[in-house]
């Protein structure tokens, strides 16, 4: 009759691992940062030096370097070869041909009047072409100064007096019409210099300041969420009360 309780192929076992349904705290969930090694450690508490041990560094590749390959001339030192003088047959050098003048293209006779001292000797030539024209002023380019009037140079003048027709602007034939006349001008405000009365205006209602945006109503509010005050908000689940892993209670019905 044991068997007839059991609906399927599904029997109570022991779980394999641990679960999490099992535990009614995070447990193993969270971690506490650990005060030793390097990686992950705590910020509360100072961290030592930490040091690493390297392995054994790379080979070297076989042709890296050339080795002993090279054979170097024992005979040469660091001051030069360690050798005795040795001579060698070859042709005669190529040397280039300068063509120097000979002895037919120098005068010593003429050379006389600059090693001994010798009279002046003058030359009778032609004039030069520098001084064919005369670009100097002559006694016509000069003027002198006058004397008379009020443009004397180095001496005083007396006032001088000089014929002018008469000014059109203030005599008698002036046209007096082009004058701005009293209506021209615009009479100043009296409240410029003087107290300024009061003035009234006659202007809509003014409304008094106030706050015009939406405000959320009482169905707005939800307090039953509210976790500032309280642990966590009521959370209402439907379910069984006892844990699907608990082993049942089976009455042996005969």
């Amino acid at each position: 009759m044991a068997e007839e309780v059991w609906v399927g192929t599904w029997r109570p076992h022991r779980p394999r691992g641990p679960i999490m349904a099992l535990y009614s705290s995070p447990g193993p969930k969270y971690l506490i940062p650990p005060t030793t090694g390097f990686m992950k450690h705590t910020p509360t508490k100072l961290r030592a030096p930490a040091y690493s041990f390297r392995g054994a560094p790379m080979l070297l590749a076989e042709n890296c370097s050339p080795g002993p390959r090279y054979s170097v001339n024992p005979k040469i030192l660091r001051t030069g070869k360690d050798l005795g003088p040795a001579y060698s047959i070859l042709g005669r050098y190529c040397t280039k041909t300068i063509m120097t003048p000979g002895p037919g293209d120098y005068f010593p006779e003429k050379s006389t009047k600059h090693v001994f001292d010798s009279a002046p000797s003058h030359s009778i030539s032609a004039r030069t072409k520098t001084f064919r024209v005369d670009s100097t002023p002559g006694p016509a380019a000069y003027m002198l100064p006058v004397v008379m009037g009020p443009h004397t140079v180095g001496k005083a003048s007396q006032p001088s007096f000089s014929i002018k027709g008469r000014s059109k602007l203030g005599s008698f034939s002036d046209d007096l019409q082009k004058t701005p006349g009293p209506a021209a001008y615009r009479q100043t405000d009296v409240q410029v210099t003087k107290l300024k009365a009061p003035r009234y205006t006659m202007a809509a209602r003014v409304e008094p300041p106030g706050d015009k945006t939406l405000k959320p109503g009482p169905g707005a509010h939800s307090p039953e969420k509210v976790t500032m005050t309280k642990p966590s908000a009521p959370v209402v689940t439907f379910g069984i009360k006892h844990s699907d892993y608990m082993t049942p209670l089976v009455v042996d019905v005969e």
